[in-house]
Formats: C-alpha cells, structure tokens, sequence
C-alpha cells in the first residue's frame, strides 16, 4: 500500500515532524510527502546553488516565495522572482543559483515523490560532492557534467 498525503499544516520555519536538512549549506524543510507528490522549502544565501541536474521520472515546480533565484532550464538562462511559479518538465535539465546579495525562500514539488525525499536524508550534512553525485544517480537525479552549469 502507498503512502497517502496525511491532512494537517506544515507552520512556517518548520519541516514534517520537526524535520530539518542541511543539503550543502542550504536549509531544506520536508513540506508534504505521499506517493503523487513531495513538497519542500529551500533557504540559499546568496551564491548558493544546485548544479544542473535532470529528473527522469519527476516533473519539478518551484514557488519563489522570498528573493529571486536564477535558473538554468533546457540550457536558456532566465530569472524567477517572488510569486514567479517555474515549471520544470521531467528529462528537462535544470539547475538554480541564487546569483542575488538576498537570501531566497522557495518552494519546490515533484511528481510523482519518486526517491528525492530519501535522497535527502541520505545526504544531509555531507561535504563530498562525488558521493552526492553518486547517491543522487542512485536516487534518480543524473548531474549533469559542471560545463552545464555555465
């Protein structure tokens, strides 16, 4: 049996059940989870970013609540800023940089959940890039080589 969404609200600076990761510097808070979806915050100071990526098998959406992020999609630079809802279809590559002097608050979802969730916990507070690299191909999110990143 699946897991279904459980009803309720998840307050403002927190995660499910008090639930907190530190994803290479950036604050991650789990929002919702069940089968058909995965929500979480994300909280990057300014240089902050995630390298582009693809989700074969997720489609991805961010919510720039506070800040603006700048995002790298299908190789076309663009701009999200507060309110601005990005939409990221699956096998699409893209990544996000805050490239502003603020610190940015965003959103994000994916559907189905897939395995993001469990790839978070498994590389909470880790430093070694090569192995995030690695457990994230294991968790169905293929980096792209840094060059993408340009």
């Amino acid at each position: 049996m699946g897991r279904e969404l459980e009803k309720g609200i998840t307050k403002d600076g927190a995660g499910l059940a008090g639930t907190q990761w530190n994803i290479l510097g950036q604050v991650y808070f789990p929002k919702a989870s069940c089968d058909s979806s995965f929500a979480f915050e994300t909280n990057s100071a300014p240089g902050q970013f995630v390298p582009v990526h693809i989700h074969p098998n997720q489609d991805e959406f961010i919510l720039v609540q506070e800040g603006e992020l700048q995002l790298k999609l299908d190789g076309v630079w663009s701009t999200a800023k507060a309110g601005d809802l990005v939409r990221m279809p699956r096998g699409i590559p893209h990544g996000y940089f805050n490239k502003s002097d603020k610190p940015t608050r965003a959103l994000f979802w994916v559907s189905p959940a897939g395995r993001l969730e469990h790839l978070f916990e498994s590389i909470h507070n880790l430093s070694d890039v090569e192995e995030i690299v690695k457990l994230s191909a294991d968790h169905d999110v293929d980096f792209l080589p840094p060059s993408a990143n340009d």
